[in-house]
């Protein structure tokens, strides 16, 4: 029997969490497997890469995967749940610099100085593709579809980066956020208009370098508007096409 909602009420959308690998085929949401298919390398071809996953969690929100400054040995590909990267001050203020989402990979900024340069911690319940990078680098010299995958996923970090140090306006910023994690979850095979925003309003807030209560004041207004459906972290992307105009600014090509 089918469930019913309340009236106004968004239903819960499913839970994203990426499908385990056989023998067969990749994990669903994969963080490298879709390049080095598109580049036409085969489960024969990258049974060594299967060979590098170790598969770890779950872990509880506010639990964490890494800390500053611990060794860095391995990247972790997110399976299901959501993760943010943060660093803390000595003051104890905390500045949180990104959300990733399943099939996204953390500790890429760590292959530099060898040691985690920030928190990753969970905002849910979350299980991880822990890759060896010593095994990983090997392997993406001999593939260079996930040599060039690495440099990509690199690339886009230092680009958002950059992004969010701009003068923009809250709207734009929050706009931009919301149609970023939108093309994210379609990318990966989730639904693009309506999910479950893991993050608080004051991470949100925090990542976008405005107040929570901007952040609030903007949604309120975007929902206003009908460019959203919001109830508690539940969004519904109403006007995908009005956001994006919103934010575009700060949105990829």
């Amino acid at each position: 029997m089918q469930s019913k909602h309340p009236a106004g009420r968004l239903p819960d959308p499913p839970s994203p969490i990426a499908d385990d690998g056989d023998e067969a085929r990749f994990c669903g949401t994969c963080a490298f497997s879709s390049a080095c298919i598109a580049a036409g390398y085969h489960k024969p071809e990258l049974a060594a890469l299967q060979c590098l996953v170790e598969h770890v969690g779950p872990f509880r929100a506010g639990e964490h995967i890494f800390r500053t400054g611990d060794p860095f040995r391995a990247i972790f590909a997110v399976r299901g749940g959501t993760v943010k990267t943060r660093m803390v001050d000595k003051d104890g203020r905390e500045q949180v610099l990104g959300f990733y989402l399943p099939g996204e990979v953390i500790g890429l900024n760590a292959i530099y100085p060898e040691h985690f340069p920030c928190d990753a911690v969970a905002l849910d319940t979350t299980f991880f593709c822990r890759f060896s990078f010593p095994a990983m680098s090997a392997l993406a010299s001999r593939i260079p579809a996930v040599q060039q995958h690495l440099f990509r996923m690199l690339s886009k970090e230092l680009g958002t980066a950059s992004l969010l140090a701009g003068d923009h306006s809250a709207d734009e910023r929050v706009a931009a956020f919301l149609m970023d994690l939108a093309s994210r979850y379609e990318a990966r095979g989730f639904s693009g208009t309506r999910f479950h925003l893991s993050m608080s309003r004051g991470d949100i807030a925090n990542y976008l370098r405005l107040a929570a209560e901007t952040v609030s004041r903007v949604l309120s207004r975007f929902r206003i508007q009908k460019l959203i459906q919001i109830e508690g972290r539940e969004l519904q992307v109403l006007d995908p096409k009005g956001l994006r105009a919103i934010g575009q600014a700060l949105l990829p090509e």
